[in-house]
């Protein structure tokens, strides 16, 4: 049985995410539709990357990842279908795939090219389903589309390090449900510059001098539970996706707040670490 998988920045409100499950069976009755994410922010390549990126590997291989972000067709913004690490991708040319084509060669890409056949102004309904139901029969990426060999890039993806390698400027890229917030510092990267120095993160007026293994790491349980006082305390860890993560201790918004709501840390914000000489 094949699967589809659905990320979109579409919600719950309104019709569209419906519309496109009913269209997908419409065409194959045999098939698994599985949602990742409907809120996505409103065009948010970047966090849709994220998000792509590090739930499409718990998928079997062969599942069919439909990707509807800013997915309006327009000269700048084409319509792509990617062969990668034994998935396929059905998205925008606009960067989303770039965070996984990043680390993972593509096998295939092909610009699709279908649209002459079909007058749509809904293409994911109408363009990125009949794609995702032709490779879910067996269907080549050539039959929908034509051999490419590059995507467009994110901006900005790549930590920036300076000549002297005493300094990494990263971004916000991600604010999860809690308000941590993640940037595009990976732990290798990190590892492969720190070289065992000590450092220093900073995030606006907040400093940190430590990464911690896990969240609880910060917990002195040797103190009462009533003593502790650790909620709303600030931390560093390296999240389960190995990406360098800012958060607050069992953060709560209504409560005791988040990375994001109390140190003022929003998308594409710098993060910078400074090693010791």
């Amino acid at each position: 049985m094949a699967i589809i998988t659905l990320t979109t920045d579409f919600g719950e409100k309104d019709h569209f995410v419906g519309a496109i499950k009913g269209s997908i069976y419409s065409e194959l009755e045999d098939v698994k539709i599985v949602d990742i994410s409907h809120s996505v922010s409103p065009f948010n390549v970047l966090e849709a990357a994220y998000i792509i990126q590090n739930a499409y590997k718990s998928f079997p291989k062969g599942s069919i990842h439909l990707i509807g972000i800013d997915s309006e067709l327009n000269p700048d913004n084409k319509h792509i279908a990617v062969n990668l690490d034994e998935h396929y991708f059905i998205c925008a040319n606009n960067g989303i795939m770039s965070m996984i084509c990043n680390e993972i060669a593509a096998e295939k890409i092909v610009e699709i090219n279908i649209h002459d056949k079909i007058e749509t102004n809904f293409p994911v309904l109408d363009v990125f389903v009949k794609v995702a139901c032709h490779i879910a029969r067996g269907g080549t990426l050539e039959v929908v589309g034509k051999v490419i060999s590059n995507i467009k890039p994110i901006k900005n993806m790549i930590p920036f390090i300076n000549d002297e390698q005493s300094q990494i400027i990263g971004n916000v890229i991600y604010i999860d449900n809690y308000g941590n917030v993640v940037t595009n510092i990976r732990r290798k990267f990190f590892e492969q510059i720190q070289k065992g120095r000590s450092f220093e993160i900073s995030a606006r007026s907040y400093k940190f001098k430590d990464i911690y293994k896990k969240y609880s790491d910060i917990v002195n349980f040797e103190v009462p539970e009533e003593d502790r006082q650790d909620e709303g305390r600030g931390l560093v860890v390296f999240n389960s996706s190995d990406y360098l993560e800012i958060a607050i201790y069992k953060s709560d918004l209504a409560t005791v707040g988040s990375a994001s709501s109390l140190m003022g840390l929003q998308m594409r914000d710098t993060v910078t670490i400074n090693f010791a000489k």
